[in-house]
């Protein structure tokens, strides 16, 4: 009994070659569900989602059982079955009865076989199974997008046995179909392509170059572009009558003259999951265009980048694609130089190979290297090849193998940049990044099918997460996925997430698909020192390192530090993402810190994160001291040997420098808890919080304070515990959590009365002050914010005892007290200007302009917070540049100038939203904005 299934086509059985009633049409597509997964199980929540999709009923499963019990009865006469197994069912049937997978398995057999009459013969077959539109009749959004995607597979398979046919001198035979599509399909530069060939070869020039023009005005019309490199060649050969657009007589009994040589076609398959790459494809197709203009071999020396990126796959990709170009032949040899478990290729050998492809006999071939070069561009200086050197050592494994034909194009990938073939031999560097999250998405998708991928999407990003782009680490996931359907897709990232070190999950059990073995063969290719400062820096904090921490980091000084760092740039194990600051891949930096832990000692790398620790902690206090310098200071422990601060002078360095350094310090502060560093901690937060609150990076703020006040009880600071009370008092409170505020400042005032520490319980008061403020209760504001003038005065501290007499004023203008408001704030501001406390001046002239704006001199009022804007926009004070501008608009709103407030209105909410700060405050400026709107209106 021969028993067959079938989805190319309308869903069907067949036994002996007559259809199987299986039941009404939803049970049809509850076959047609199971069929796309033959031999897989599908979880039940699948099917149901499948054969339903938005319109599954209350009880789905319910009716699903229903299907699959009736189901089950009608393939026991055929000798199948359906059974249950891990929450899903499985469809016993071999992959190999059901049209669309024996459809799969033919096409894969075609593209690998080395013979055209034989690849046509499995194409024809293949094609030879559609009955029609896949899944004919079934309408859900599942079986639609199944339509779709099995539709382009169909037609990829039409043009590639095209493309067969044309070759084989069968243009007669294909010229009605190729008529039919292109005119279905119009603006598919492949599919033009193929019937202006085929017309040519017909003796219908004319009607090839209509063709052309056609397709042409369409893509000018419709998409605004000109048709691709390809095909404008095949538009000029078919203008030139160029001789090799003809083919040899098919009926002929040699198929060549008796003068032709051989033609090598030494190309590797196709990679069957490639995705993405557009730009770097586009590149090579200008490159080759302008090659054609102006003559000259193209070496294109950076298709580089780290292991794993997918440098081969791109090269035989873009040479599949351009194989027209080259009627005389393809030459390939893997160089193997960065080879996990072989030695790099002698130039001789490549050479050898070459020389017998091109037709050479054994004997023939010269002992020498100069001799074997010189006899190979001999061979190949009239033709038109295309040469691809795989996986180069270095610039002098490659030279021997560069052509002297300006005919000729080579393409060279390494892991190194080669820079001796781009100086002197003209290269053009091609540099691979990682792939982006589409293009991730899309190739784990092309490798597991996107049923499963739909069946565990929480699963499938967990581990596309962990791959960060790197082509040949989702294929390694993908590979052991595929070779053990019983690991889930959860139970893969759960193993990814749970093991130490990662890289372990990344062996599919051959060094060649071993990420570890990949970066090894980078690795051993380093300098001795070169290969510390990989480890190094893989200890640093943070996304990425500056140049400068670098030095403190390693302890070299920058000339000879700059020398390993363009190493391993050169190595593609460094990426310099922008000037001076240089970042790993997320793997690298896996392996790198792999390596750290087994090639040095504890007291070695406890030396390492201690001098990045330093760097970091004295250049910030430094430029937290051109922020504010009339912050009372702390004391920091001298730096280690090694460490080289960077010398900031001026308040814009400063900003800078923490604007640019920003993750590293905030990263900094908590790997710094975790080594067990906790002084380290405590103090890069002190030195950093200015910058986050000026910021209103609240949740920034809120973190690395967290994590300082851990490490400050742990110490038993209690003066360090109070001031990191006091800053998440902040946070909590901009960020809508007042009673935590609250309780955060009375703790601050505790530590710093038992302390008996004046002058931390003044800061508290003020901060009290501020809190109560805030919150309405203007009464206890007054009373803390007088306390705070109070201490600070006893004390003679001045920057302090100006603040407070600006939080006094403030108080009073709240309790109707202008008068006193504006003599307290002037006496505040002269104190300020005094000691060019310019952050201090900025919160008073806000003050004072809100006492004038009270009395309704508004002209005063506006000049002041125009002197507070400057201030706040010079010192970058996020958050009280907003408070001056909502106090701005409701000047300008006084007096009549709505659409100035509305523009100052607007600034502010712009400016508190991108600092998270809490809805309430943005709500309350949203609805001044929209009454103005209608007053505008």
């Amino acid at each position: 009994m021969a028993v067959r299934f079938g989805v190319l086509g309308a869903i069907v059985v067949w036994r002996d070659g007559v259809p199987v009633d299986v039941g009404h049409a939803r049970q049809r597509w509850v076959l047609g569900a199971l069929l796309a997964d033959a031999e897989g199980v599908v979880p039940a929540d699948v099917l149901v989602d499948r054969v339903w999709g938005a319109d599954a009923p209350d009880r789905g499963r319910q009716a699903l059982y229903g299907y699959v019990s009736r189901l089950r009865q009608v393939l026991s006469g055929v000798g199948a079955d359906i059974v249950r197994d891990q929450g899903g069912y499985r469809l016993e049937v071999p992959a190999g009865l059901v049209d669309v997978h024996r459809f799969r398995d033919l096409a894969d057999q075609a593209r690998v076989v080395g013979d055209d009459e034989q690849a046509a013969s499995l194409w024809e077959e293949a094609l030879g199974l559609w009955r029609g539109e896949a899944y004919a009749g079934v309408d859900t959004p599942w079986f639609n997008a199944q339509r779709d995607f099995l539709e382009r597979e169909r037609l990829a398979a039409q043009l590639d046995l095209a493309d067969i046919r044309l070759r084989l001198g069968q243009h007669d035979r294909v010229l009605a179909e190729l008529f039919a599509r292109a005119e279905a399909h119009p603006l598919d530069e492949r599919m033009a392509g193929q019937l202006m060939l085929a017309l040519y070869r017909g003796g219908r020039s004319a009607d090839a170059l209509t063709r052309y023009q056609e397709i042409r005005r369409r893509l000018g019309e419709e998409l605004g572009t000109d048709p691709g490199a390809a095909l404008r060649q095949l538009h000029q050969q078919v203008l030139t009558a160029d001789p090799a657009l003809t083919t040899a007589d098919p009926k002929s009994e040699t198929g060549a003259g008796p003068e032709s040589a051989a033609v090598p076609r030494q190309l590797p398959a196709p990679p069957s999951f490639f995705v993405g790459r557009d730009r770097e494809l586009a590149r090579l197709d200008r490159l080759l265009e302008s090659q054609a203009e102006r003559g000259g071999t193209v070496v294109i020396s950076a298709i580089g980048g780290t292991g794993g990126i997918g440098k081969t796959w791109l090269a035989l990709c873009w040479a599949h694609q351009q194989q027209e170009r080259f009627p005389d032949g393809q030459l390939f040899a893997d160089l193997r130089g960065f080879s996990p478990s072989e030695e790099p290729v002698p130039p001789e050998a490549a050479l050898r190979m070459f020389l017998g492809a091109l037709g050479t006999a054994p004997a023939q071939i010269p002992a020498h290297l100069d001799a074997q070069a010189a006899l190979y561009r001999t061979l190949i200086a009239d033709r038109r090849l295309l040469i691809i050197l795989d996986n180069a050592r270095d610039t002098a494994q490659v030279l021997p193998l560069l052509p002297g034909s300006p005919n000729c194009t080579v393409l060279v990938t390494s892991r190194h940049q080669l820079g001796g073939l781009i100086t002197a031999h003209g290269g053009t560097p091609l540099t691979l990044n990682v792939l982006t999250d589409t293009e991730a998405d899309e190739l784990l998708t092309r490798h597991l099918g996107p049923h499963r991928i739909a069946s565990e999407p929480e699963a499938a990003r967990t581990l596309l997460k962990h791959c960060a782009g790197l082509p040949l680490a989702i294929s390694i996931l993908a590979a052991r996925a595929t070779m053990n359907p019983a690991l889930t897709l959860a139970a893969l990232a759960a193993e990814l997430q749970e093991t130490t070190p990662r890289l372990d999950v990344l062996d599919a059990g051959e060094t060649t698909a071993n990420l570890r073995a990949v970066f090894a063969a980078s690795y051993r290719a380093l300098a001795p020192q070169t290969a510390d400062v990989f480890r190094q820096l893989a200890l640093a904090p943070g996304p990425d390192i500056s140049l400068p921490a670098a030095a403190s980091l390693t302890a070299l000084p920058l000339p000879r530090l700059r020398t390993h760092v363009r190493e391993l740039q050169a190595a593609h194990l460094l990426q310099e993402h922008t000037p001076g600051c240089y970042t790993f891949h997320d793997l690298l930096r896996a392996y790198a810190t792999e390596l750290a832990d087994t090639f040095d000692t504890d007291r070695e790398r406890s030396a390492t994160l201690g001098r990045i620790l330093d760097h970091y902690v004295h250049t910030a206090y430094a430029a937290d001291r051109l922020l504010l310098p009339h912050r009372d200071p702390i004391s920091l422990t001298p730096a280690a040997d090694g460490v080289s601060p960077e010398q900031l002078t001026t308040h814009r360095q400063a900003l800078e420098w923490f604007t640019r350094e920003r993750a590293c310090l905030t990263a900094a502060v908590e790997h710094a808890a975790l080594a067990g560093s906790d002084v380290h901690a405590w103090q890069l937060a002190w030195t950093i919080i200015t910058f986050l609150s000026r910021g209103g990076l609240w949740h920034d703020v809120e973190t690395v304070e967290r994590t300082a006040l851990a490490a400050a009880v742990r110490l038993g600071d209690h003066s360090a515990q109070a001031e990191c009370h006091r800053e998440l008092a902040y946070a909590f409170a901009l960020t809508g959590r007042g009673p935590e505020a609250g309780r955060a400042l009375l703790q601050a005032l505790e530590l710093s009365t038992e302390l008996n520490d004046v002058l931390g319980q003044a800061h508290t008061h003020i901060a009290l002050g501020w809190l109560h403020e805030y919150q309405g209760d203007q009464q206890t504001a007054f009373r803390h914010d007088l306390t705070a003038l109070e201490l600070f005065t006893s004390l003679g501290h001045r920057p302090g005892r100006a603040r407070a007499l600006n939080a006094v004023g403030w108080d009073h203008i709240q309790l109707g007290h202008h008068q006193q408001a504006i003599s307290h704030c002037r006496e505040a501001l002269a104190l300020q200007q005094q000691l060019q406390d310019e952050r201090g001046q900025a919160g008073t002239w806000d003050t004072l302009g809100n006492a004038y704006q009270q009395i309704n001199d508004y002209p005063n009022a506006i000049d002041c917070y125009q002197h507070s804007l400057e201030l706040n926009q010079t010192l970058g004070h996020r958050y009280n540049e907003a408070e001056t501008l909502v106090h701005l608009g409701e000047t300008h709103r006084a007096t009549g100038a709505l659409n100035a407030a509305q523009d100052a209105w607007q600034r502010a909410i712009d400016i508190l939203t991108d600092a998270g700060h809490h809805e309430a405050e943005l709500d309350r400026i949203r609805s001044m904005l929209q009454n103005l709107s209608g007053a505008l209106a």
